[in-house]
C-alpha cells in the first residue's frame, strides 16, 4: 500500500483539528540477526519500557499510560533540557521551578518530587542534563506500588546510557545568544564480558532573558562486569555542576502577565553576581544481578547522592496596580542534602506469571537555611530600573533546620497471563515512612511523625488480537505532609493525602507494528489536601482536587522515511472541595494552576535520501491559570519548530529552528503566585556537528 500521502494526512487527522480550539479556550523468542540501518536506529516507537513494572514488559501489556520519549526524538529535536522533552508528553504543564529546578505538573497535579533515574528516587531540586540520558519514560497516574510516596499525576524516570556498545562520538552545538555546548560519549566492549562508557557535556551560554546565563559541566562514567556466567555488576557515577541566573520571570497586571519584551528582567542590576543559583550533584551506585536459573533472577540496586544548592534571588513580591510600581523581595537559600536508597528485588517466572518481590530502604538528610527580606526595593512596572542588591540578606533565618526522611518498604507485583486474550497486572506496597525535623532556631520545637500506608494497583488487559490491547485499571498512592521536604509546624499533625486513579484505555499496533496508537480516559482524585484556614492561618486537611481527562498519542514510522510523534490531552481539572482563599477568591471550584484544558504536540521527520532529512513540529497549549485563585491567566500559545540534517558515514550536521514564527508567549509559571511568569524564547537557531569514530 502506498504511503506517500499518509504522513501528512495522519498528522492532520490526529492533531491539527484541535489547535483552533486552544485559542478560543483557554515466552522468550530468539530473533534472527538484523542489520540495522540509520532510519531504523532513529525509531520513534519503542515497544517496551521498564518504568511501569520494573520488568521488561511490552507496553501493550501494561494497563497504564506510559509515554516514552526515545533518544531519536531527543536528538532530532535538539533537546537539552527536561522542558524541551516534556512538550512531547500530553497532559504535562510547565513550571519554572523557582529558576533552579526541573518542575512540572502531570494531569493537573504537581510533580516537584516525582523525578527518578533508572527507577531510583532523584528528588533533589536541580536542572537535569540530558547528555547521559538514553530515553525518558513518563508513567501516568499513581505509581506508589513500585516507587513509594508521591506520584499523584505521574512520575518521570530517566533511563541512563549504559555500557554494552562500541561507540566514540563527540558533538559541538552553537546557537543563538552565544550558545556553546560540547558533548562526548565513549563506549567500548572489553574481553571477558566487561564494558565501559563515559558521557559528558560542557555548556556556556547566554539567554534571551536579560542577564541570564548558563554554565554547566556533566560527567558520567559507568562500567559493567561479568562476575560469572550468570552474574553481572554495573557500576555508575555522575557529576553535575550547574550555575545560572535565578529567573522568576515577569509580574502580572490586570489579570495577564505584563506586556513587556521577553528580555525584561525584574531583579538586581548586578544579577550575574547577586541573583545566581549554583547546584552540584554527585551520585554513584551499582546494580548487582544474578540469574539462578530460568525461573529466578535476583538484583540489588543501590544509589547514593550528595547535593548542594546556593540560591540567591530577587523577585517580584507585589504589584501596585494604581501606582504601577513593583515591590521586590530578596532571598538567600542554602540546601545541603545527601541520601541513599537500596532496592533488593527478586523476579520469578512461574508458568504464566511474572512475579516481582521487592524490599526498599532509604534515608535522606536535608539541611536548609533560608533568609528573606521583603520590600527591599521598588521599581517601575513597565520600565524597571533595577537596583544594585547586596549579596547577603541580614534578616534572621525564616527556615533553619535539618530534615531526616527514612523509609522501609516491601512490595509484590504479578503480571499474569490468564489466557491468550487476558492479562492481569496486580500489586501492592507497604511503606513505613518517618519524617523528623531538627530545628536550629531558638524557640522552635523539633518535629516528627511516622506514616504507614498501603498502595495497591490492579489492571486487567484484554488482547483480542496481536495488535489490539484494551485495559482497565485502578491504583492508589499517598503523599505525606512533608513528602520530600522537612516537616513544618503547620503540617506535622496532618495525615497523608491520598490519590486514586481510575483509567480505561486502548493500545493499538499499526502499520505492521511500526507505529502505535494509545488512548486513555481517566479520573484522578486527590483527597485530604492541605488548605490554609483563612481565620487561623493553620493548615487543615480539607480539600479535594479532581481531574477527568483524555489523552491520545501516536508514535512510530509511517513508511518511506517518515516518522511521527504526536499527542493530545484534554484535562477537566478542578478543586472540588477547599476552604482556602487566594487573591480574594475562594479556591473551591477553580482550575488547578499551570493546567491547560487542551494541549497537543506534533513532530514529523522525513529521511529524504542521500543522507539528507528534515523535520518540523508544532506545540499548542491552551490558557492556564497562574495562581490558585485563577485571577491571572497565562494566554494559550502555538509555536512551530523545524529541523534539517545531513548524516553520512561518521558525520552529522543538524540545524534546528525553534519558535519559527517568533511568537510571544508565556511558557511557564510558578504555580502558587500570580507575579512569577516566565516568557518563552523568541525565534532561535541551533547548529550541531557530530562526529563518530
Amino acid at each position: 500500500m502506498a504511503l506517500t500521502k499518509s504522513p501528512l494526512a495522519l498528522a492532520i487527522a490526529l492533531a491539527l483539528p484541535h489547535f483552533p480550539a486552544f485559542a478560543a479556550d483557554e515466552t522468550d523468542t530468539t530473533l534472527p540477526t538484523v542489520t540495522v540501518n540509520a532510519a531504523r536506529e532513529a525509531a520513534y516507537n519503542p515497544t517496551s519500557a521498564t518504568s511501569a513494572t520494573k520488568i521488561d514488559a511490552p507496553l501493550r501489556d501494561i494497563p497504564q499510560t506510559v509515554n516514552v520519549v526515545p533518544q531519536a526524538v531527543l536528538r532530532d529535536q535538539g533537546a537539552h533540557s527536561m522542558q524541551d522533552v516534556m512538550k512531547n508528553v500530553p497532559g504535562v504543564g510547565l513550571s519554572h521551578g523557582d529558576g533552579q529546578r526541573d518542575q512540572v505538573t502531570i494531569r493537573g497535579f504537581t510533580a516537584i518530587a516525582d523525578q527518578f533515574i533508572d527507577g531510583m528516587r532523584d528528588d533533589a531540586l536541580y536542572f537535569r542534563d540530558l547528555s547521559n540520558v538514553e530515553q525518558i519514560e513518563v508513567i501516568k497516574g499513581p505509581a506508589s506500588v513500585l516507587y513509594g510516596r508521591g506520584s499523584s499525576g505521574g512520575l518521570i524516570n530517566r533511563i541512563s546510557k549504559k555500557p554494552g556498545i562500541d561507540l566514540n562520538e563527540v558533538s559541538l552545538t552553537l546557537g543563538s545568544w552565544s550558545q556553546k555546548r560540547g558533548e562526548f560519549d565513549f563506549a567500548r566492549k572489553l574481553d571477558g564480558g566487561a564494558a565501559f562508557r563515559v558521557t559528558g557535556a560542557v555548556e556556556d551560554s547566554d539567554s534571551y532573558r536579560s542577564q541570564q546565563f548558563l554554565k554547566r559541566e556533566a560527567f558520567a562514567p559507568s562500567v559493567s562486569l561479568r562476575l560469572g556466567a550468570d552474574t553481572t555488576l554495573l557500576l555508575q557515577a555522575e557529576y553535575l555542576h550547574d550555575r545560572r541566573l535565578t529567573d522568576f520571570g515577569v509580574p502580572a497586571w490586570h489579570g495577564r502577565p505584563v506586556d513587556v519584551d521577553a528580555s525584561v528582567y525584574y531583579g538586581a542590576a548586578n544579577a550575574r553576581d547577586a541573583d545566581v543559583s549554583e547546584a552540584r550533584v554527585k551520585a554513584g551506585g551499582f546494580q548487582l544481578e544474578h540469574r539462578f536459573n530460568g525461573a529466578f533472577t535476583l538484583r540489588n540496586n543501590f544509589r547514593y547522592y550528595d547535593y548542594t544548592l546556593a540560591r540567591n534571588n530577587t523577585l517580584v513580591g507585589s504589584v501596585n496596580e494604581t501606582t504601577l510600581k513593583v515591590s521586590l523581595n530578596r532571598s538567600n537559600v542554602k540546601r545541603a542534602e545527601d541520601g541513599y536508597f537500596n532496592q533488593l528485588e527478586l523476579v520469578q517466572k512461574a508458568g504464566m506469571h511474572q512475579l516481582l518481590y521487592g524490599i526498599e530502604i532509604g534515608r535522606q538528610d536535608k539541611d536548609q537555611l533560608f533568609r528573606t527580606q521583603n520590600n527591599i526595593a521598588t521599581v517601575d512596572l513597565f520600565k524597571p530600573v533595577l537596583p544594585v542588591m547586596p549579596m547577603n540578606v541580614t534578616a534572621a533565618p525564616s527556615t533553619d533546620n535539618l530534615g531526616i526522611l527514612t523509609v522501609a518498604s516491601a512490595y509484590v507485583q504479578d503480571l499474569a497471563t490468564l489466557s491468550q486474550e487476558w492479562k492481569l497486572l496486580a500489586g501492592v506496597r507497604y511503606d513505613d515512612f518517618k519524617q523528623e525535623t531538627r530545628e536550629r532556631r531558638a524557640g522552635q520545637a523539633n518535629l516528627d511523625r511516622t506514616d504507614r500506608a498501603w498502595s495497591p494497583r490492579v489492571g486487567l488487559v484484554y488482547q483480542p488480537s496481536a495488535v489490539q490491547s484494551y485495559y482497565a485499571s485502578f491504583s492508589k498512592s499517598f503523599q505525606p505532609s512533608g513528602e520530600s521536604f522537612p516537616l513544618a509546624a503547620n503540617n506535622a499533625s496532618i495525615e497523608p493525602e491520598k490519590t486514586t486513579n481510575k483509567e480505561v484505555g486502548a493500545k493499538l499496533d499499526l502499520l505492521g507494528g511500526m507505529a502505535s496508537l494509545t488512548a486513555s480516559l481517566f479520573r484522578l482524585e486527590r483527597t485530604n489536601i492541605k488548605s490554609t484556614d483563612p481565620v487561623t492561618n493553620r493548615l487543615l486537611p480539607i480539600g479535594t482536587q479532581r481531574t477527568d481527562g483524555v489523552e491520545v498519542s501516536f508514535t512510530g514510522e509511517l513508511g518511506q522515511g517518515w516518522q511521527i510523534v504526536t499527542g493530545y490531552a484534554w484535562l477537566d481539572a478542578a478543586i472540588t472541595e477547599s476552604i482556602a482563599r487566594d487573591d480574594g477568591q475562594l479556591v473551591k471550584g477553580k482550575r488547578p494552576t499551570l493546567t491547560p484544558r487542551n494541549s497537543a504536540s506534533l513532530w514529523l521527520s522525513k529521511a529524504l535520501g542521500g543522507g539528507f532529512g528534515a523535520g518540523a513540529g508544532v506545540s499548542s497549549v491552551a490558557s492556564r491559570f497562574a495562581n490558585p485563585g485563577n485571577t491571572v491567566t497565562l494566554p494559550g500559545y502555538t509555536t512551530v519548530d523545524a529541523m534539517a540534517y545531513y548524516r553520512e558515514g561518521p558525520y552529522d550536521i543538524q540545524l534546528n529552528l525553534t519558535n519559527l514564527f517568533d511568537r510571544s508567549y508565556i511558557v511557564a509559571g510558578h504555580g502558587s503566585s500570580k507575579f512569577l511568569n516566565l516568557p518563552g524564547a523568541p525565534r532561535a537557531v541551533q547548529l550541531t556537528a557530530r562526529y563518530r569514530f
